[in-house]
């Protein structure tokens, strides 16, 4: 299974991919998407709309995953971010990919076994689960646990349905 991790922004939106065989991981690739400041809100959610299309038009992923936002201080810049998430849910749905979504607290716990993790412990840890992987940045780092944590949450649901189904 191909997952694509999504760490939603709208100055930068962090992507990862990696391949799930079984209980093994490995890093497919990783970037930042960014947008420009100088062009208008609408003209920068589709620059982060064409350069996902391209990420996905390039890796074909099957699933994705997108990292939830918590409310900000500042109302303009939580809802500048809201539509950036919504161009991360809406481009693979369009593609007809299936997204989930994770609280930052799940990937941290998922990724380094607490949810209350500092990122120079998720990007440790995203290096160890994935080694050999060379990161584009803070934001593609927080986008490889995106990925890493649904794929640990796939595994758990495919290994639960056989039981859920002797259940009945």
């Amino acid at each position: 299974m191909r997952v694509l991790g999504l760490d939603p922004g709208l100055r930068r939106t962090g992507w990862g991919i990696i391949d799930q065989q079984g209980s093994r991981l490995s890093h497919v690739a990783n970037g930042t998407l960014l947008s420009d400041n100088s062009l208008s809100l609408a003209e920068r959610l589709m620059q982060l709309a064409r350069a996902l299309e391209k990420v996905l038009e390039e890796h074909r992923p099957e699933t994705a995953a997108v990292e939830e936002t918590l409310a900000n201080r500042n109302p303009s810049s939580t809802l500048k971010l809201g539509m950036a998430r919504g161009v991360a849910l809406l481009v693979p749905a369009s593609a007809g990919l299936p997204v989930s979504e994770y609280l930052p607290m799940i990937v941290k716990k998922s990724v380094v076994g607490t949810g209350h993790a500092g990122k120079e412990q998720v990007q440790m840890m995203v290096e160890r689960l994935l080694p050999g992987c060379a990161l584009a940045s803070a934001d593609a780092a927080d986008a490889l646990a995106v990925a890493i944590c649904h794929a640990h949450h796939m595994g758990s649901l495919r290994s639960w349905a056989p039981a859920a189904g002797r259940a009945r």
